[in-house]
Formats: structure tokens, sequence, C-alpha cells
């Protein structure tokens, strides 16, 4: 389930290059692996992960041992911060407590080593939300009618201070590109792991993909210009719901297994 390219500005000429962008993972192995066997199928051997690696019901000393042993860029997200800091910094859940249970303190020591934001390839600017903010989201703005996409204007300030012609933004598990200058590219690749969501943060609101397909983005550059591409990869998301339910959340099982919120 490939998308079409997407279109983007011309970049600077720089030699041709390809990477894979994964982001928020939220601990499903088993979308993990396939991901990355349609990354190897592909060829592609650079790869660079925007965050929210292990946070939910799932399999999160799993997934960290796979994304460690990678040895890939990776930045860290609001999810990964949450489990390493003092437990009086945020309330505390099931859910958390579940997930601080399973990593040892080597998973921990590296998502507290994981750095807020990154350059990657020179070229690649990566974040979990906004640049400031990784609660955030960069394209999807959140009001009292639901989602919208955040304006050009808007955009504009929240990446001023960004000098690489790609951003990669995640967190708000959507796969989206926007092209905000003549010479720069924000792509968003989508969430490997959780397909919907709803959340309370800055005001109610739901997400869905409207599928359970394991998501990720391909981003390369053809005779200076970047194109964004979006992949959709069919996994075992029977088995990965199975393991939310076990794990005291049916409303992950639901959402895993079918990528609509309104199930939930």
């Amino acid at each position: 389930m490939d998308a079409p390219d997407a279109g983007a500005p011309k970049g600077p000429k720089v030699k041709a290059q390809q990477i894979a962008v994964i982001s928020d993972v939220h601990g499903n192995t088993w979308a993990l692996h396939e991901v990355l066997r349609d990354i190897q199928r592909r060829g592609i051997e650079s790869i660079v992960n925007l965050g929210d690696c292990v946070y939910g019901p799932l399999d999160p000393a799993g997934t960290a041992e796979i994304l460690m042993s990678l040895n890939i860029r990776t930045v860290c997200g609001n999810e990964d911060r949450i489990i390493y800091q003092d437990h009086g910094v945020e309330r505390s859940n099931p859910t958390l407590d579940f997930v601080r249970s399973q990593l040892n303190a080597k998973h921990l020591r590296w998502l507290e080593s994981l750095p807020k934001t990154t350059v990657a390839f020179e070229s690649f600017f990566l974040c979990h939300g906004t640049p400031e903010n990784d609660q955030q989201y960069l394209l999807t703005e959140v009001n009292e009618a639901g989602t919208s996409q955040t304006q050009p204007e808007k955009l504009k300030r929240l990446t001023a201070s960004i000098t690489q012609p790609v951003i990669l933004c995640g967190h708000d598990h959507k796969p989206a590109v926007v092209n905000l200058l003549p010479d720069t590219i924000i792509v968003n690749p989508g969430s490997v792991g959780l397909q919907a969501y709803d959340d309370d943060h800055p005001l109610f609101h739901v997400i869905e993909n409207e599928t359970p397909h394991a998501r990720y983005g391909i981003v390369t550059s053809r005779e200076g210009a970047w194109r964004a591409e979006y992949v959709a990869v069919e996994y075992d998301w029977d088995k990965a719901a199975s393991m939310a339910a076990k794990n005291g959340r049916p409303d992950w099982a639901a959402w895993l297994r079918t990528g609509l919120a309104a199930t939930g």
C-alpha cells in the first residue's frame, strides 16, 4: 500500500540519498518487525527514528532491544521522556507502570540519552513534535471542532530557526507532507505502532488513519528535489491487539485492530 510520491520543493544540489523515517512505534514489535523487513526489502540502508519508542501496553522491552541494536539516529518523544522522569514529575497510570516494570536499567539509560532534536545526514532536522515542544503537534492543530492542518504562517514561525531543507516530525501519527518554502519540506511519516487514539491535550480529540497497517516514510533526493513517499505495511495486528487487551487496554486493542478511534 504505497502512496504516490508527494511533491517537494527544489533542494540543494547534494549527493542523491534516501532514508527511511520511522516514528511512534509505541512498543509494537510486531509492526516494527514488518516495517524493518520492508525497508530491508527495498534496499534502504539509512533509517531515522522520531521517538515515542516504547510506551504502550505491548512489548516495550522487546522494542527497546530492537531499536538499540539498530544504532540509528533517534530523538526523544514525549512518551519516552515520561518513562525515565522522576515518578513524581508525571502522574502515573497503569500503562506507564507496566512499561516501567518491563524495562531494565540499560533501556532507561538509552531513553534518557536520546536528544530532544538532532540533525542527520546534514539535510534532515529531526524532532518529535515541534522543534521546541515534544507535546505539540507540528502539522496538526487541535481546536474545539477537532483537528485541522496547521496554517503555513504558523508553521513558518515554529520552524524559523531550522536551516536544514527537510524537517522530520512525528507525534500525531498521521502521514503528511508540507512544502513550506521553496527549499523546505516538512514530513511526518505516520506511526509504526498505533493508527488511532484519543487524547485530551490540549483539548479532547481523536486521531485515526482508518486502517490498522503500520506506517513509515521514505524521503529521497532526486536531481535536487526532495520527495516523500508513505508506506503502509501489513502485520499481525490481531496479536498486538490481544497483547493490549491482556495488559488492561481494550481501547488500544480496538484502535490496533481497526485504525479507528471511535471504536475505543
